[in-house]
């Protein structure tokens, strides 16, 4: 039988530090991220993008040409000029980064916008225009962008993205897999026909998971507040739990054969590491089995 569809890939997310004691331990955490072979990993940035040659370029450069890793630089459209942007492709196509992932980036009280690009979708057909080698990545929420007044105009924005030439969507994290399943079907409806990646973040603290929910309003099923509140006061469990808990919705992901996982790494090897090892056979089995 001929392959139809790629099988699901894993990749991570890192976001840099902002001292030099952290910068040094996340060079730490990416050297151990080449063993674990992953399909891309991407680099943050801050919303104000003030520093983002000296942070989310060098990174990115850094995983290209050190560890032989594909890299993804985040561009926030928001704080960005045209001739600003202009420069930073220029950056990163000669550290050989052509992918990135085009976002709006949330607003910034103290700091005024640059007017440029109001939406991700404007700074996507820019780059398309003026640097058509790169591949375009764009942010997508299956709980609904909390910006977005439904469900309708989310993907109507999505949409948007996708014509202006995004090329892969990447997902905000979730802890309910049914999410994703119906936002895939509204995408579906809408006739957006780009892979999706489902965003995936193993939680090992209560904190982490209730600032996510006062922050993103993201759904917590009951299963999962069943978790953070019976192993509240027991973090070796919480952890334990957690990360049981994102192999779960992995496992289902793969065997449903997603277009693949963004793991959320936190800058944590020991997290991204425990993921791999205990998921790599579902990936590599689902590759085989596409290919018979």
């Amino acid at each position: 039988m001929t392959q139809n569809k790629l099988s699901p890939t894993l990749s991570f997310e890192v976001f840099p530090p902002n001292s030099k004691v952290g910068t040094a331990k996340l060079i730490d955490t990416l050297d151990d991220f080449k063993e674990l072979a992953p399909s891309f990993i991407s680099v943050t940035c801050s919303n104000s993008a003030l520093n983002v040659e000296e942070t989310t370029v060098s990174l990115s450069g850094y995983i290209k040409q050190e560890l032989s890793i594909p890299s993804v630089a985040h561009l926030p459209a928001t704080y960005l000029t045209k001739e600003r942007v202009l420069s930073v492709l220029n950056q990163l196509d000669k550290l050989g980064v052509n992918h990135l992932l085009a976002l709006r980036g949330d607003e910034q009280p103290t700091q005024k916008p640059c007017n440029d690009f109001k939406y991700a979708s404007d700074l996507i057909t820019f780059v398309k225009e003026y640097a058509p080698q790169f591949h375009i990545s764009g942010a997508c929420y299956p709980e609904v962008h909390p910006d977005s007044r439904n469900r309708v105009e989310d993907i109507q924005f999505l949409k948007r993205k996708t014509d202006a030439g995004c090329d892969t969507l990447i997902s905000q994290l979730f802890f309910d897999n049914n999410i994703f399943y119906r936002f895939q079907e509204n995408c579906a409806l809408a006739n957006i026909e780009k892979p999706i990646l489902a965003g995936v973040m193993p939680i090992v603290n209560r904190n982490q998971a209730l600032r996510l929910f006062k922050t993103n309003g993201t759904h917590l099923p009951k299963k999962f507040l069943q978790i953070l509140d019976r192993y509240e006061h027991h973090p070796e469990a919480l952890r334990d739990a957690g990360l049981a808990y994102a192999v779960d919705q992995i496992v289902e992901f793969v065997t449903q054969n997603v277009d693949g996982i963004h793991l959320y790494t936190m800058n944590n090897s020991a997290t991204a590491n425990y993921i791999y090892q205990t998921t790599s056979s579902l990936f590599k089995t689902q590759k085989e089995l596409l290919t018979v």
